[in-house]
């Protein structure tokens, strides 16, 4: 059963993706990181690189930095908000969810994760293909940069293309 969403949450969502856009969240770097990973889109020219900072299996701190989209930056964004002070295996679980967010249906996947609700608003890039990796971009970077911070190798480099 599809779920129509109505022009005012339509409205809504596009209000909270541009205002993380305009003023994202955690972004910058941080002044001593720990791990970090890059993530490039060359066909839509998003760059994004991700630090965190893991303590005691949690995201003690989550950064990024870069240039992209409006629905690259506010994705950027909203998973840090999401994510830090998430255990390494919280955050796995719900890059998880987001993707099924992004390839499915919004609130099954919501109602699965609760902590996948505010996010809800990037559920709509799946029926735009090309945007998917817009949205996912942070994501999968974060997941790179989780790597680097497990095994202490070189920064991690990662590409949607």
């Amino acid at each position: 059963m599809s779920m129509e969403i109505s022009s005012d949450l339509r409205d809504l969502y596009q209000e909270m993706l541009l205002e993380h856009y305009r003023h994202p969240r955690n972004y910058g770097a941080p002044a001593e990181p720990r791990a970090s990973a890059v993530g490039d889109n060359p066909l839509c020219g998003d760059h994004v690189r991700v630090f965190v900072d893991v303590a005691d299996g949690r995201l003690r701190d989550l950064k990024f930095e870069g240039t992209g989209c409006a629905i690259s930056t506010a994705s950027a964004s909203m998973m840090t908000e999401a994510l830090k002070g998430k255990t390494v295996e919280e955050a796995r679980r719900l890059f998880e969810g987001f993707h099924a967010l992004l390839a499915g249906d919004a609130t099954a996947a919501a109602a699965k994760e609760p902590e996948l609700e505010p996010l809800a608003c990037l559920g709509g890039v799946r029926a735009y293909p090309m945007r998917v990796k817009c949205a996912t971009l942070a994501w999968h970077t974060l997941r790179a940069a989780l790597e680097d911070a497990a095994s202490s190798a070189p920064n991690k480099t990662v590409s949607t293309e």
